[in-house]
């Protein structure tokens, strides 16, 4: 007989009840602290707590009592992959596992669950009916996850959830229990990737695998440590089961208990592991790529289908690779958050079954987004990106302008963004003339016609101007653009600033500088040649105090004679006065009587002058 649905739930929520009421103790324990503290009333409290929680560790989900495990040891064989390499048929060569395409129908429902009742017939020829699950699942790379149990971390500390309470964790649409667990501890067996991370790895040991890889690969099979590791592809999902049931459409059952026989836990040998009828759950594939979950209720020893059952029925249903999941009392599916299935365990109360709380799940969702945050752009809707505003698909991570931009822009999610000097829709055009700059949002400061550059804002001027701002003429001498050319005219004249010519008049401001500057070189010119002269002028024998001196003497000495011809005259005048008058001669009797003199000789002592005795003589 089977529990209600509601019977995990309140157990569950009891425990929550007590865990909530801890919380609530604590917090009042605080508060008091702060106040006068009332033990008695503290007392009561704790009391309580200690029913609540005594009763929660009392209730279980199941007594675990329908343990279907395949090894009495350790969990998984002891030999290697090569081991498992080397025993397995001819046909497949090296290779140990089997890869499919999986199925991408973004359009198609994400899952399709069929419930079977069906009559099987065993060895013995005797027929039984079985019921369970079939659920077909589409785009499985976005729609199917492996959860450890309770969310992540759950196999890091050994827990074990009910399959319906992880499966809310994540919403899933349908869930069904996974890998094998330690029933004692609770800790998850084999490899274990959830959602690309990597959760547990085994170390290489050979039981049946089934994973997705980063590109949708479907793989079932045997993998070696470097196959779990590798990075080039790697997994985003992974669980480890026992016994690959289905190769590329055969039943895989005898190669599998070569390559992982060992004894069970519990329940006999590895071969009574594959033969007992009991609950069992699978996962497959079948041609379409589409992934194939299997469920069937049972009872270990009672009811329910052996693995050769299991295998036959899903080769029935086209399906191409299967690998068997854990069973037994583990055995439960969950339909769109409630179960679906029927617990072999039973509950505390034995009249009662209850589902266990198990390790890993594999969880059928709505599509996943790729990536799931849709690149953080964006929501993901029905597993596609509804991106923002300036973003695109796929996955939201390319920007609505990335091709559009050009050369000479950015594409970010407002649009393009256009480098200096540059403007429009896709970058395309030139600033408009007279701007520049960022945005072309600056003014140009180029005067008389000048071009300004529409990056950096830089005039280039027209020939015969330059400056910052094209606002000077080229200086005398030089001509055309950037006023580099020297002219050309004779005697240094100078040339039209634009051409070079030499034949210009000036006009306005220039004219008045080049008077000046003519009056002023002029004048600099004549006094250059002034001070020439005078250098190259013969200097003088007496140096001008000499001549002052010389010119003193002279004058003094003329004035002397001066003074004392005047002393001369004034005595020869005062003598005229006391003495006779002077008589005449002509001249050429003074000069006749003077050669005869000469002739005569002077001794006779006689003058030539004779003074008269009257002034008549004189006259006469």
């Amino acid at each position: 007989m089977t529990s209600t649905d509601e019977s995990p739930f309140i157990e569950e929520n009891g425990c929550n009840r007590a865990s909530n009421l801890f919380y609530f103790i604590v917090l009042y324990v605080c508060l008091m602290a702060t106040s006068s503290v009332n033990f008695v009333q503290i007392s009561l409290l704790f009391t309580y707590l200690g029913i609540c929680l005594s009763r929660c560790k009392d209730i279980r989900h199941s007594l675990n009592d329908d343990l279907l495990l395949p090894y009495t040891k350790s969990h998984g064989p002891s030999h290697s992959h090569r081991h498992v390499r080397d025993c397995q048929p001819v046909a497949h060569g090296n290779v140990t596992h089997e890869t499919w395409a999986a199925s991408k129908h973004s359009n198609a429902p994400v899952f399709k669950s069929n419930t079977f009742i069906s009559v099987i017939t065993d060895d013995s020829g005797v027929h039984r009916w079985v019921s369970g699950h079939i659920t077909e699942v589409h785009d499985p790379l976005r729609s199917v996850s492996v959860l450890e149990p309770g969310g992540p971390g759950g196999c890091e500390w050994s827990h074990r959830k009910l399959v319906e309470l992880t499966a809310k964790s994540r919403k899933c649409l349908v869930a069904q229990n996974g890998g094998f667990f330690d029933t004692d501890s609770g800790q998850c067996l084999g490899n274990v990737i959830s959602d690309g991370k990597l959760v547990r790895n085994s170390g290489g040991i050979q039981n049946a695998q089934f994973g997705i890889r980063k590109d949708g690969t479907l793989v079932f099979g045997y993998l070696s440590e470097d196959d779990i590791l590798d990075q080039v592809n790697p997994f985003v999902q992974l669980i480890s089961g026992v016994v690959w049931l289905l190769r590329n459409g055969e039943i895989y059952i005898n190669e599998s208990i070569q390559a992982e026989c060992d004894e069970t836990q519990k329940t006999g040998k590895f071969q009574y592991f594959v033969d007992v009828i009991s609950a069992r759950t699978a996962v497959g594939h079948d041609a379409e790529g589409k992934l194939i979950l299997f469920h069937v209720d049972g009872q270990t020893g009672v009811r329910g289908m052996n693995l050769w059952q299991v295998a036959k029925f899903l080769k029935e249903q086209n399906v191409f690779n299967a690998i068997n999941l854990d069973g037994g009392g583990s055995a439960t599916y969950i339909l769109n958050g409630s179960l679906a299935s029927y617990p072999s365990d039973h509950c505390k109360l034995p009249k009662w079954r209850c589902p266990r709380a198990v390790s890993t799940v594999l969880c059928v969702h709505e599509r996943l987004c790729q990536p799931e945050d849709c690149g953080g752009h964006g929501r993901c809707v029905e597993g596609q990106c509804v991106c923002q505003q300036g973003w695109s698909s796929p996955g939201c991570a390319n920007l609505t302008c990335q091709a559009e931009c050009g050369e000479h822009g950015i594409c970010t999610e407002n649009g393009c963004v256009c480098d200096a000097g540059w403007m429009g829709l896709n970058c395309s055009q030139v600033c408009a003339a007279g701007f520049y700059g960022d945005g072309c949002n600056q003014t140009c400061m180029c005067a008389n016609g000048g071009s300004c550059d529409p990056v950096h804002g830089r005039c280039t001027c027209p020939a015969g101007l330059h400056g910052d701002s094209c606002e000077q003429e080229c200086p005398l001498g030089f001509y055309g653009l950037n006023c580099k050319q020297p002219c050309q005219c004779h005697d240094m004249c100078p040339c039209n600033a634009v051409t070079g010519s030499c034949n210009t008049t000036y006009q306005g401001e220039r004219n008045i500088s080049l008077h000046r500057a003519g009056h002023c070189l002029a004048a600099q010119m004549l006094r250059e040649w002034r001070q020439e002269e005078e250098a190259h002028a013969p200097k003088p024998y007496l140096s001008e105090q000499s001549w002052l001196v010389v010119c003193a003497i002279l004058a003094t000495s003329l004035l002397a004679s001066l003074a004392g011809n005047f002393i001369q005259t004034c005595r020869k005048s005062k003598a005229r006065g006391q003495r006779a008058d002077y008589s005449y001669l002509p001249l050429g009797e003074i000069n006749g009587s003077v050669e005869r003199s000469r002739r005569q000789g002077t001794k006779s002592g006689k003058v030539l002058f004779q003074e008269e005795d009257s002034d008549t003589q004189d006259s006469s």
